[in-house]
């Protein structure tokens, strides 16, 4: 039996394990590797895409995401007959309409779309385990060591990717932006930019660190962290740290208290989406030095999270409940909209997306806060509690893989089990999150010691 599947609950096999098995293809795979490599190496393949005249090779990913569309009306629609899914469907066909009428941008109409193929890849993983994907996993390890590698590398050499400027939807971008913060130069690694670059050490640190030893955790974590410094992204610098000195003290309670302790982070991590508004009402205005480590972050509570529903409220009040669309306050409007005169950076997942989707997306929240008691997949609680945490002051819609990440945390809530218990065609526990102990889940052979 592999290791992963000793974490399975009996109850589980038809629900989790036997949906990955069952096909032959997993779509959903393929596009996340695809994705992690091209996104993680992007500053590479936009240079090298550009030199040798095959540009196209940039959208194959697209069209592996493609397929998953089609995949994730199937699974969670049809087969696993929740509600939710379908709901969200329409939500989204809603939202690219609406954001098509705000930006009236036929290029900011194809942008968004394309912005939102990673989110089915992602949901598409609801009936699976992540540690079923043991292919998958190679990728993401083999994503991590080269991000590590690639920032030392960027420290002593000069790359030709930073600062190459190249054309996509009409509109020129720049991959390897070259970025200075406090007189020091951001490393962009292999990636696009610097952002970027720390977010897969991050995210891969993640994913590989749950099957390794402590040892292995301790050393590859304090080189990640110093990896990130060069970055000069404080965010991920923290976050990495907190979750390293979490997973220090899970390896060392006791395997039957592992499982609630790491679900317990998951569910209070999402606590931190209410932070942006305690900090709003009660330390916005607050004067900080132009030098200080806290100014970045006054800036966003000042600014960035807040100038985007003044400017809503002119432009579309309605917008308040009902969001102003896909694509708008986001590079689509950035970049192929009228309005991007009054684009303003939003530096909060949440805040972004709740522009955009407005009140709908409060209520799916809601709804994937509850199913997050139903997931016994130790690397989704894992990328739970560190998504969470990162998207405090990141907006990660950018790069694609990053949203992936993000609706791989959110996909329970279409799950066969959060369709049955959510919606009311089963029993329910007397108490959310209890679980009976002969099928609790256990971390023998899924964390190492």
């Amino acid at each position: 039996m592999l290791p992963s599947q000793q974490l399975l609950l009996p109850r589980d096999v038809d629900f989790e394990q036997g949906e990955a098995e069952a096909r032959s293809l997993n779509f959903e795979a393929i596009a996340l590797a695809l994705y992690m490599i091209r996104d993680a190496f992007g500053g590479v393949f936009r240079y090298y895409t550009s030199v040798y005249h095959v540009e196209a090779l940039w959208f194959v990913p697209d069209a592996f995401a493609v397929p998953c569309i089609l995949q994730f009306i199937m699974i969670c629609i049809v087969r696993n007959r929740s509600m939710i899914a379908g709901l969200v469907l329409l939500q989204i066909t809603f939202s690219l309409a609406l954001g098509y009428v705000f930006l009236d941008s036929f290029n900011a109409l194809l942008s968004s779309f394309k912005m939102m193929l990673p989110v089915f890849v992602g949901f598409c993983f609801c009936n699976s385990k992540i540690g079923n994907y043991n292919k998958l996993l190679n990728v993401v390890a083999f994503t991590f060591y080269l991000s590590v590698f690639g920032v030392f590398l960027t420290y002593y050499k000069t790359m030709p990717w930073v600062g190459f400027k190249y054309e996509a939807f009409g509109a020129v971008r720049e991959a390897g932006r070259l970025w200075w913060a406090a007189a020091e130069q951001r490393l962009t690694g292999f990636a696009a930019e610097s952002t970027m670059a720390a977010f897969f050490i991050l995210v891969s640190f993640v994913m590989t660190s749950i099957r390794k030893s402590l040892l292995w955790c301790i050393v590859l974590g304090s080189i990640s962290i110093y990896a990130i410094k060069l970055t000069t992204s404080k965010t991920t610098m923290l976050v990495l740290m907190i979750y390293l000195i979490m997973l220090i003290v899970v390896r060392l309670l006791p395997e039957r208290d592992r499982f609630r302790f790491v679900r317990k982070l998951a569910l209070w991590s999402f606590a931190s989406i209410f932070l942006p508004i305690f900090l709003i009402l009660f330390v916005s205005g607050a004067s900080v030095g132009h030098k200080s480590l806290l100014f970045s972050l006054m800036d966003r509570i000042d600014n960035s999270w807040q100038y985007p529903f003044i400017y809503l409220s002119q432009l579309m009040p309605i917008g308040l409940i009902t969001g102003c669309g896909i694509g708008c306050f986001n590079y689509p409007m950035q970049i192929f909209s009228n309005l991007k005169g009054l684009w303003v950076p939003v530096d909060n997942f949440y805040i972004g997306t709740y522009l955009m989707f407005g009140m709908p997306f409060v209520a799916f929240m809601w709804m994937v806060f509850r199913s997050a008691f139903l997931v016994t997949d130790v690397y989704k609680l894992s990328l739970i509690f560190v998504v969470n945490l990162f998207t405090i002051t990141v907006l990660c819609y950018g790069p694609a893989c990053g949203l992936l990440v993000i609706s791989i945390c959110f996909c329970e809530v279409f799950s066969k089990r959060a369709s049955v218990v959510l919606q009311g065609g089963g029993q329910r526990s007397a108490r959310w999150g209890e679980m009976a102990p002969e099928t609790a889940p256990s971390f023998r052979g899924e964390l190492a010691k």
